[in-house]
């Protein structure tokens, strides 16, 4: 133990992440994108999580869920439009139904430039996947398909894709499975069905997508990132740990599974898993805040005090930056700015990637009428990608559907039988529960309730009262004012300018008026929002020196985990300690 605390202290931060973060590999799935990377690098690669398979079926289906998802009904669609009109009046632009010329309020103009000269350059030499495999000669063979000496070769999953064509031959041979962005960009005419295998927070089960091809299509996409960008082959799996940085969303199974995948599959030689909300603490350095992680389908809330999660917190919308981008489709739509094109963000996976360009482009929440001449793609059947101007309107109306969510409708799936998720063994610590070093429970914990399960909680209701709501749970007064000023937005829609004073805004009007509470205050992340969940779970990975919760490899396949066995594999309070002193030092 002397040795660790010298080692923490006389280490310098850069040599430290270079010597033991080179064979650390850290996995933040989400429901869009899969955030990994070796835990040395500054950022991890940010990949489309979805993969498209070749298909025969028919009648035929580009994607996966499309046959599941449920129309708008016309009370939805009445609720979107009250709620549209109650947005309008707040930021000073026209109803939903009224022209511009009649509004009775003083107009302010807003205009946002156009793309960036990059988003423009991708955009203007955009070309469909190229589904086909590359002619090579039979004879070659890459390093990848030789087996190691023990026997042990690349992953059947990967094979399935190499070449098997003749080299005299003129025949094409299809690739069997496209990962990544390159599959959101396969053509609608080819014979590929899409597959999302996390979708809403969850493993993507369904009638359609049974539990085994989910499980299959993680392990895919996972093996082919480790070998296609990260470059660590199946035989050199051995020498490497995973940190799994896990959304407070998934459910003990769904945990359990994917270390299995993990360690059995990918044959990591050990691995550990960390919360999402608490690993984005780490990542910024927070010892206390209230973490607000605002993913593509998932918004999740949860306070942290002194590197501790207090689960009571946790709360979970059911909306994300996906929801804004295909409520500013139907915006433009109303509005009778969008081309006479058939954009389907549900149906074309393409569709739905230039939403979310056009999104990250120029949506954004201030005051007055938002405007911005823009260039809209179309990826018509049959047809080359084409392109065209128009003045879109409105900006700043969707992204204020994360504070009234019946403007955005988010789509709805059957969900699976909760049956599937019943798990008696927690995967994750019970912090309230826990011992620490020196005998006794924390003291914080004194004054909390001790719970069966985990808490889960899912609100239709605005973020700044879901904020709100997380806070005053904590039950004192004292926290809950540190709390309020030590708000943290992280996540991939957390970057949408002037989000930040509109959250304090809203926070600041939906505490109580008897709270005695009047100061609210979002902290700036110090690094990129979407990355720092997984930026935390790198440095809770390379500082948590004697890996006492870490599961082994072997232990994982012969064992598993026991009721009662008090082997519960999240990080301790002594390694989250740690960690935060080595941070604020």
């Amino acid at each position: 133990m002397a040795y660790t605390q010298d080692y923490m202290k006389t280490a310098v931060p850069t040599n430290l992440f270079n010597d033991r973060g080179s064979n650390i590999v850290v996995i933040n799935p989400g429901s869009a994108n899969i955030r990994i990377g070796l835990a040395q690098q500054d950022i991890p690669l940010n990949i489309p999580h979805c993969i498209a398979r070749r298909t025969s079926q028919l009648p035929k289906r580009n994607v996966q869920d499309q046959m599941l998802n449920t129309q708008v009904t016309t009370a939805q669609h009445m609720e979107r439009e009250r709620a549209y009109d109650i947005i309008a009046s707040l930021l000073r632009i026209p109803f939903l139904d009224e022209q511009a010329a009649n509004s009775s309020y003083p107009r302010k103009m807003g205009r946002v430039d156009a793309h960036p000269p990059q988003n423009d350059m991708k955009e203007a030499n955009f070309t469909w996947t190229d589904v086909f495999e590359k002619n090579v000669p039979h004879s070659s063979t890459t390093e990848g398909d030789a087996p190691n000496e023990g026997g042990t070769s690349e992953s059947p999953t990967l094979k399935e894709s190499k070449i098997k064509v003749e080299p005299n031959s003129s025949a094409r041979k299809y690739r069997e499975y496209i990962c990544g962005e390159e599959a959101l960009r396969i053509s609608p005419t080819e014979p590929y069905c899409l597959r999302r295998p996390i979708r809403r927070g969850h493993l993507n089960v369904s009638q359609h997508y049974p539990t085994q091809q989910v499980l299959e299509d993680l392990h895919t996409i996972w093996d082919w990132i480790l070998v296609e960008k990260l470059h660590i082959p199946h035989r050199e799996r051995n020498m490497y740990s995973a940190i799994l940085v896990i959304p407070e969303t998934f459910d003990n199974r769904e945990i359990k599974e994917m270390l299995s995948i993990v360690l059995r599959d990918l044959c990591f030689s050990s691995a550990v898993v960390h919360q999402e909300g608490l690993a984005a603490a780490f990542g910024n350095g927070l010892p206390t805040a209230c973490i607000v992680n605002m993913g593509a389908q998932v918004t999740s809330i949860i306070c942290v005090e002194d590197g501790v999660a207090l689960p009571t917190t946790q709360i979970s919308l059911r909306f994300g930056g996906e929801d804004i981008s295909r409520c500013l489709l139907w915006t433009q739509r109303h509005h009778q700015t969008w081309p006479p094109i058939r954009t389907d963000a549900l149906s074309k996976p393409v569709d739905l990637l230039m939403l979310n360009r056009l999104k990250e482009s120029y949506c954004q929440i201030k005051e007055g009428e938002v405007e911005a001449v823009a260039v809209v793609h179309s990826y018509e059947d049959g047809m080359p990608p084409g392109s065209h101007k128009t003045r879109l309107t409105a900006l700043n109306v969707p992204p204020m559907g994360l504070f009234y969510p019946t403007l955005l409708v988010p789509d709805v799936y059957p969900p699976p039988p909760r049956s599937w998720f019943n798990d008696y063994d927690d995967m994750l610590e019970d912090t309230w529960q826990m011992d620490f070093p020196g005998g006794g429970a924390y003291p914080m914990w004194e004054s909390y309730p001790i719970f069966q399960t985990k808490p889960k909680k899912e609100d239709i209701i605005g973020l700044a009262e879901a904020i709100t709501k997380s806070i005053l749970l904590t039950g004192r007064i004292d926290l809950q004012r540190k709390l309020f000023c030590s708000m943290q937005l992280i996540g991939g829609a957390a970057s949408i300018y002037g989000l930040i004073p509109a959250v304090e805004e809203r926070v600041l009007h939906a505490i109580p008026s008897h709270e005695a509470i009047d100061t609210v205050e979002v902290l700036q992340s110090r690094t990129n929002p979407a990355f720092v969940s997984w930026k935390g779970g790198a440095i809770l990975g390379i500082l948590d020196i004697g890996r006492d919760a870490w599961i082994h490899r072997e232990d994982w396949i012969r064992n598993g985990i026991h009721i009662g066995s008090r082997r519960k594999y999240k990080d301790s309070f002594y390694v989250q300690a740690q960690a935060l002193c080595y941070l604020n030092s």
